[in-house]
């Protein structure tokens, strides 16, 4: 082994064996690798994405992204239910989770930041990396000297807003988050994005990664897949026809200027736009083609200003792509 860490999965016995760890990444991602090999074979696209569904409609939408994309903080939206934060199947029935809770990233969690996985970490949960003072039982989410990789996983049903079973309809939405730390994005179209992956490694999500690294994962889930990324972008690309669903490619990463001289995306106005595609606001929003890429980018949206969709107008060191596009 050239790691002290092995991850050993036997596809026709169904065994993993881990060895050198207990970080529990491990152990749900080795059970989508063999969902990745399962799936598939079965006519089942299985998605590196998170999913929730309107109260009143339950319409759904998915959001696909590497770690620290966002999908699991953008999930976790108290005005819609939540079918799960990382692992989904769509099959000719639906979309449904293949996990029985959610994996949060616990790095700087706060009630006020985040509160419905703060309170979703109670007993029951597991954390992981975490400084924690034995004489009063309190956990310091702020303290990253063990590792900025800091963790919890929670069971699905410490979500109050949670839909038990853990399944939904044809999503109307698919949205795909990119961690754009360079400004640049490659996709001009969606399968084509889907496919090539791009976003960003940030720190917090691997070891030795300090500050973001480009990378592109086919599929938003490279390590994980089994068959050719083909496969899993023809499976798509067959369901987004059938059911009519509606692409978008949202940036939240960087804007006005790349990492080290613009700022990350602020939280609130990427949930501005992503409750803009949920209301369908922004599919009749106006939009400016993109003179590089030639796709459509939407030029208003409640909540957000100008700038920030269309971020040139700040002036010409600020060219950043991806607010939203619409496939």
């Amino acid at each position: 082994m050239t790691s002290k860490t092995s991850v050993d999965l036997n596809l026709e016995s169904r065994e993993i064996v881990i060895l050198g760890t207990e970080y529990a990444g491990e152990m749900k991602k080795g059970v989508f690798t063999y969902m990745n090999y399962a799936a598939p074979k079965a006519g089942i696209l299985s998605m590196h994405c998170s999913a929730t569904a309107d109260r009143e409609t339950g319409r759904t939408s998915m959001l696909f992204g590497l770690s620290g994309t966002g999908k699991t903080t953008l999930s976790a939206d108290p005005r819609r239910l939540l079918i799960g934060d990382d692992e989904h199947c769509w099959s000719d029935a639906g979309i449904f989770n293949i996990e029985g809770g959610c994996y949060a990233k616990a790095m700087f969690l706060s009630p006020e930041s985040e509160p419905e996985i703060f309170e979703a970490l109670r007993y029951g949960a597991v954390l992981e990396n975490v400084v924690f003072d034995e004489t009063t039982h309190g956990v310091d989410f702020s303290d990253a000297s063990i590792t900025q990789n800091t963790r919890g996983a929670y069971p699905i049903e410490h979500v109050a807003n949670a839909q038990i079973p853990c399944v939904g309809e044809h999503p109307s939405d698919v949205i795909f988050l990119t961690c754009d730390a360079f400004g640049v994005l490659t996709a001009e179209e969606a399968m084509y994005h889907f496919m090539s992956g791009y976003t960003a490694k940030v720190a917090g999500t691997e070891v030795g990664v300090t500050e973001p690294e480009a990378t592109f994962s086919p599929c938003f889930g490279g390590p994980f897949l089994v068959w050719h990324p083909s496969k899993y972008a023809e499976l798509l690309a067959q369901r987004l026809q059938r059911h009519k669903s509606k692409v978008w490619l949202v940036n939240t990463g960087w804007s006005g200027g790349p990492y080290g001289t613009g700022s990350r995306m602020r939280l609130d106005l990427t949930r501005a736009i992503i409750n803009a595609i949920h209301s369908g606001e922004l599919a009749s929003a106006p939009t400016r083609r993109d003179p590089v890429f030639g796709f459509e980018v939407v030029t208003e949206c409640p909540s957000v200003p100008a700038d920030v969709l269309w971020p040139e107008t700040r002036g010409p060191t600020s060219r950043l792509m991806g607010w939203p596009h619409r496939s």
